[in-house]
């Protein structure tokens, strides 16, 4: 199925973030998944190492985003990519939420702090 309606997006919440999964392969891709974040003022997600390459792309308001120890505080428009194996980090220092979509291949995994591994429902 090539087009995935709004109100198919499957909603997760974890660290106090939502991700709205659009892009994976219950909706047909086989390659990519894709997802719309909403990261709430204050929030501070848990660093942790990412398998795949993400890219990240700011549709409102502000986060604050670490890569391998570069820190880049990005609002709306910007744009950011982090390669796999990569230390990742990301916040929202401001009071406002912030959204923002991201774009992976499908099967990322991420290795937290405590050495635990996620994979994410809504890239697989």
């Amino acid at each position: 199925m090539p087009f995935v309606r709004g109100n198919q997006a499957v909603v997760h919440e974890i660290h106090g973030a939502r991700f709205a999964s659009y892009v994976r392969p219950a909706t047909g891709s086989r390659d990519l998944a894709a997802w719309r974040g909403e990261i709430p003022a204050g929030t501070v997600a848990p660093e942790h190492v990412i398998s795949a390459e993400e890219v990240f792309y700011v549709l409102s308001g502000r986060i604050r985003l670490t890569i391998d120890g570069e820190t880049a505080e990005l609002g709306a428009g910007d744009a950011a990519v982090a390669p796999a194996d990569a230390t990742l980090a990301v916040s929202n220092p401001t009071g406002e939420p912030a959204h923002f979509w991201v774009t992976t291949q499908v099967g990322l995994s991420a290795v937290l702090p405590d050495g635990s591994t996620i994979t994410p429902p809504w890239a697989n």
